[in-house]
């Protein structure tokens, strides 16, 4: 049987800017479902989060044979002349540009609203995590971090580092070059995740650029950064409660 290919939706509060992972995305190879997550509930609790018009029902499992809109309005279309730009600018090679690989790797963020993706990783044959992200919050960087940017180069490393006195995220986690420039955010949705990581054996993660695209590439799509945990056959990412469907899914019982 196909294995799942897994989506996290996250939901940004225009108040507080704060991020609540709202729901799960999965695909068999055949249906896609969409369900609610615990996180969807404490942003209503503490945020009044509405649930989203495509999925008005918190307490219920939707399946489509096709890619729900909310998700596949945040996908350009390959008929555009910069579609192929646009695949580089994510490291994807044109014959693995699937709808699920993009979201994953774009976020899928757009201006127009406050909804992000991101993917639950699976570890790969040696036990390891693989996750790929967008710098954010580049442009609040001066300008000698931007060229500091350009200058990065695939495999440098990076460190994380918390940003407890910001007066705007007294959890941002930035990231920091050797030579102690800092080259932009961790995307808040993650952030949690990450710095749990981090806390428990720092040793066993690792952060790097995967790529820099120069201008004219916007500079949300500026600096990929590719992190790698190690972790105990005991861990599992995204795996506290507001990861957690509102509704269980039989298929995916089946698999567990």
């Amino acid at each position: 049987m196909k294995k799942l290919q897994t989506l996290f939706l996250a939901w940004q509060d225009t108040h507080s800017r704060s991020w609540f992972t709202i729901g799960k995305l999965t695909y068999d190879g055949k249906k896609y479902r969409f369900v609610y997550t615990q996180g969807a509930k404490e942003a209503q609790n503490i945020c009044d989060f509405q649930p989203l018009y495509s999925f008005p029902d918190l307490e219920q499992v939707y399946t489509s044979i096709h890619l729900f809109p909310v998700f596949s309005n945040r996908l350009m279309s390959p008929s555009r002349p910069d579609y192929a730009n646009f695949l580089k600018w994510l490291n994807i090679p044109e014959q693995e540009d699937d709808h699920l690989a993009i979201l994953a790797r774009s976020g899928g963020e757009r201006e127009t609203d406050n909804l992000a993706v991101f993917p639950y990783p699976e570890p790969d044959t040696e036990g390891q995590y693989q996750l790929y992200f967008f710098a954010h919050g580049l442009r609040h960087l001066p300008k000698c971090a931007i060229e500091r940017i350009n200058n990065c180069v695939p495999g440098e490393k990076l460190w994380l580092a918390h940003e407890f006195q910001n007066p705007y995220d007294t959890k941002a986690l930035t990231l920091n070059t050797e030579d102690h420039h800092i080259v932009g955010y961790c995307p808040r949705y993650l952030r949690s995740e990450i710095f749990d990581l981090i806390w428990k054996n720092p040793s066993l993660v690792r952060l790097e650029v995967e790529c820099v695209n120069l201008s004219p590439t916007p500079l949300q799509f500026r600096l990929l950064c590719h992190i790698t945990a190690l972790c105990n056959d005991d861990f599992r990412p995204f795996s506290s409660p507001e990861y957690q469907p509102l509704m269980a899914d039989n298929y995916e019982l089946l698999l567990s």
